[in-house]
């Protein structure tokens, strides 16, 4: 990594070699296109569905449940348009710190197709009052999409999805749910899950960029996102990126086989740089359910604005540290995070969002640590 400290996970992590090691047949010898009949096609189809089923597998769901896409966000426009195109959902319910592949394609539904949105009440933590969204459910006259993230990207906080999940069934709603934060970081039983869609991106996961899953309950038609080809079942047209899905399936099989030591080490990573911080620089606070319901990987720290800490992003990076305001997908642009902004409206405060991997260490966490002091 040339010392650099890389703090940014939640946005990317960097591929794991036993990843690329599973991958680099499919960049050279295994070409072949997996809808040709002779062998080399064959070998290319045989290599997408035996990872199909070793991420059903692992997610317990059934292989025809799992659909490969080029990320979360393709999963996710996928997901909330079929609902509204193919399953009669014509009122979305979501919260206003989903990530924009969500809040932009129901956005997009209500200014084009009029579809009706409600945004789910926060409580002072950053959750969601399950209590508003039953209100909201009970009072909808047309059928609902409830689209809520697992885990928040930028604040980490953790959505119950059983508890969701019972509330959409007993109003008949269909239930979406953003799990790229999680899937590759918690085991799933979608078995015993009451959801309809959830997403995932192997590049959350130390796998390859640019290829997710969109798992579809088997009780849910739909139509295609994408025309113009039978692949994945008729279900999304295009040559199959074989070498991600391959990378996908062998990324997310070590980060179930490694979970209990990865995620024990990840969280005292987190919990450590929250009392360093908290030792070291007066008025510091954090974001989100921190030591609660939360993601293990995601530390968001407000510190005190000052004229120093305005430019702390780009200090850290001059400084060699990785870690962001937000969102990465949105941080070009710098507006600042409308998930921060929804739960903890501080002008007098700049949040950093810090995330781990299995490749972190508490050396870094001290480094880190003291270049704050010097920058505050």
């Amino acid at each position: 990594m040339n010392n650099r400290i890389y703090f940014d996970n939640a946005a990317t992590t960097p591929l794991d070699t036993a990843v690329l090691e599973a991958m680099m047949p499919y960049l050279t010898n295994h070409f072949g296109n997996p809808s040709s009949i002779y062998s080399y096609g064959r070998e290319s189809r045989l290599a997408i569905e035996n990872a199909r089923k070793k991420v059903a597998k692992i997610l317990n769901a059934h292989p025809a449940e799992i659909f490969f896409t080029s990320g979360g966000t393709e999963s996710s426009n996928t997901a909330i348009t079929a609902a509204v195109r193919d399953l009669d959902c014509k009122h979305i319910i979501t919260s206003s710190i989903e990530h924009h592949a969500t809040l932009h394609t129901v956005e997009h539904l209500h200014c084009n197709d009029g579809i009706e949105i409600s945004y789910v009440k926060l409580l002072p933590n950053g959750h969601i009052d399950l209590q508003d969204l039953e209100n909201i459910l009970a009072l909808s006259k047309e059928k609902c999409l409830v689209s809520l993230m697992h885990a928040n990207n930028e604040i980490g906080n953790i959505l119950n999805i059983h508890a969701v999940g019972n509330i959409c069934k007993k109003y008949n709603a269909v239930f979406h749910s953003d799990t790229v934060q999680t899937v590759g970081h918690f085991p799933f039983d979608l078995r015993n899950t009451p959801i309809h869609f959830i997403t995932g991106a192997a590049h959350k996961f130390h796998g390859p960029k640019g290829v997710g899953i969109l798992y579809i309950n088997e009780n849910v038609k739909i139509k295609p996102f994408i025309n113009g080809g039978s692949q994945e079942r008729n279900m999304r047209a295009g040559t199959e990126n074989i070498y991600g899905i391959v990378g996908f399936a062998k990324a997310l099989e070590i980060a179930t086989e490694n979970y209990e030591k990865e995620s024990s080490h990840i969280k005292s990573l987190k919990l450590y740089m929250k009392e360093a911080l908290e030792k070291n620089i007066a008025g510091v606070g954090f974001n989100g359910d921190v030591t609660g319901n939360s993601l293990y990987t995601v530390l968001n720290v407000s510190f005190p604005k000052t004229e120093k800490s305005e430019m702390l992003l780009f200090n850290l990076d001059i400084n060699h540290i990785c870690a962001s305001g937000g969102s990465a997908c949105t941080s070009g642009a710098d507006a600042g995070s409308h998930v921060i902004r929804a739960i903890n409206n501080n002008p007098n405060q700049v949040a950093v969002r810090f995330s781990f991997s299995k490749q972190n260490t508490k050396d870094e966490v001290d480094i880190v640590v003291e270049k704050l002091k010097a920058l505050i």
